[in-house]
């Protein structure tokens, strides 16, 4: 089965208009593969690469070395970067960039109007995304009346109705507060469990990356971290030492083990905690 995207030692730095780097290396010899309809969570500190990383899949940012391909098309053909960004859609930390319209059908709309579809088939895509993010009640609401959650959720369903085959988003949670995470997150799991969507999400909340099927860590541009969520957050110290959490229940094990219980490591979610304790002191 051909991989929604895959990066091939990829590398990345800055240039300037002739081509000269003008930065050190952000990526350096990436090779990663996202299957189709998984979900994919990203982690490492500020400055790691990952937000950039994000930005080849969508080529944004296009390699310097290796090659980034998405769905078989090499993003160095700049003939099929409008192909590509068909593709892979992108939704960014503030929604408030990604809303050009006044009212939110309109917004949704946007991105189909622009692909030249037939005036029918823009409000089914309109309708669909609307509904699919539980945002289609609020389809004549202006954007400026909504909370952050609702924005980001009017957001993603302007990507949605571009009907992409995979959703990056960076960072959408970092601005909203914890109900809005809730929403966003939820819209986030029913785009990647209802509708089959490949979903890359770049996140600095552990409990966040603990929902996905696999997380990759980086750091200074390389990945040093990729499994899924209970093995990837069962290395406590070491994902310190990287300068990053692990989700709440993992660290209470964390501090419960180290005062001598003896108890799984692999574990990330409340119920799983509770069932263990329970067995533990019964």
């Amino acid at each position: 089965m051909e991989s929604c995207i895959e990066a091939q030692h990829l590398s990345f730095h800055y240039t300037d208009e002739v081509g000269c780097a003008v930065s050190p290396e952000i990526l350096k010899d990436l090779s990663l593969r996202f299957e189709p309809g998984t979900f994919v969570a990203v982690l490492g500190q500020n400055g790691c690469g990952k937000s950039t990383l994000a930005k080849q899949m969508n080529a944004i940012f296009l390699p310097t070395g290796g090659h980034m391909y998405v769905d078989g098309i090499d993003t160095l053909d700049e003939e099929k970067l409008y192909e590509v960004r068909q593709h892979v859609g992108m939704v960014f930390q503030n929604p408030d960039n990604q809303i050009v319209a006044t009212i939110v059908e309109e917004d949704v709309a946007f991105g189909p109007e622009n692909l030249g579809l037939p005036p029918e088939e823009i409000r089914q895509r309109v309708d669909d995304a609307l509904k699919a993010v539980g945002m289609y009640d609020y389809r004549l609401h202006a954007p400026s009346q909504l909370s952050g959650g609702q924005k980001q959720r009017i957001a993603i369903a302007g990507v949605i109705a571009m009907r992409p085959s995979c959703i990056v988003l960076d960072e959408p949670t970092a601005m909203l507060d914890p109900v809005g995470r809730r929403e966003v997150m939820k819209t986030i799991r029913i785009m990647n469990q209802k509708y089959g969507i490949t979903i890359v999400l770049i996140t600095h909340f552990m409990e966040e990356a603990a929902q996905a099927d696999r997380v990759i860590v980086m750091d200074d541009g390389r990945v040093v971290m990729d499994d899924v969520p209970e093995e990837v957050f069962s290395h406590v110290e070491q994902m310190k030492k990287l300068g990053l959490d692990v989700p709440q229940v993992t660290q209470l094990l964390y501090e419960l083990q180290k005062c001598g219980m003896d108890l799984d490591s692999h574990i990330i979610t409340e119920d799983a905690c509770i069932e263990a304790l329970f067995q533990k002191l019964t």
